[in-house]
């Protein structure tokens, strides 16, 4: 599998650059070529196998391993570069939020902070399960967005999946859109169903 890709845009707002935002996309552009299960294993640009689009499904774990250390590898990166895990927000869209998902959640818990619009982790996910064995843990807070109307990844699997966040010690918000596509129109009035949790940063 090629080197993760990355499109890096770099304006810093003071004398240095200091924090950096990763942002995984959903599938395509330039996720990884490999075959896809859900497309009859077509070769796809996704960041991970799946063994079909539903939460109930298990999950490709072998196919999550792999790109696991090229998500290492970017922040590893960044580290070298002089930015430390906690000034680093992971996020993404779609695929690409469940990838920021295992990142913040099992590959590195000292990031800044989390954020996934439209996006969920399968029933039996290893990230509750890793979570679970922690105990008391400080994690970094998380961000989720959900359209209503979502016709790929259904409101209630992003909901299940905050709340079982929740129940494995995990802080954050999450909002709810009243539109089908969060990337097509600005955000005006968004829907805050759960309460945030202040957390530094």
């Amino acid at each position: 599998m090629p080197k993760l890709g990355a499109l890096t845009l770099t304006k810093n707002t003071g004398a240095q650059h200091t924090a950096t935002v990763i942002f995984f996309h959903g599938s395509g552009a330039n996720a990884p070529l490999q075959p896809y299960t859900p497309t009859g294993g077509l070769l796809s640009n996704v960041w991970f196998d799946r063994t079909d689009i539903n939460q109930d499904a298990p999950e490709q774990i072998d196919s999550i391993k792999k790109i696991e250390l090229q998500v290492k590898d970017l922040i590893k990166n960044e580290n070298d570069a002089g930015i430390p895990s906690n000034r680093i927000i992971v996020g993404g869209f779609s695929m690409g939020g469940a990838l920021s998902l295992y990142t913040g959640y099992i590959w590195d818990r000292n990031l800044a902070g989390v954020f996934a619009f439209s996006s969920f982790l399968n029933t039996k996910s290893m990230v509750y399960n890793d979570l679970k064995s922690l105990g008391e843990n400080k994690l970094p807070p998380l961000l989720q967005i959900h359209g209503d109307s979502d016709d790929l990844v259904d409101l209630s699997w992003g909901q299940k999946t905050f709340n079982e966040l929740r129940t494995v010690g995990v802080t954050g918000s999450t909002l709810k859109r009243p539109l089908s596509d969060i990337t097509n129109e600005p955000i005006h009035n968004p829907t805050l169903v759960e309460p945030s949790t202040s957390t530094a940063i």
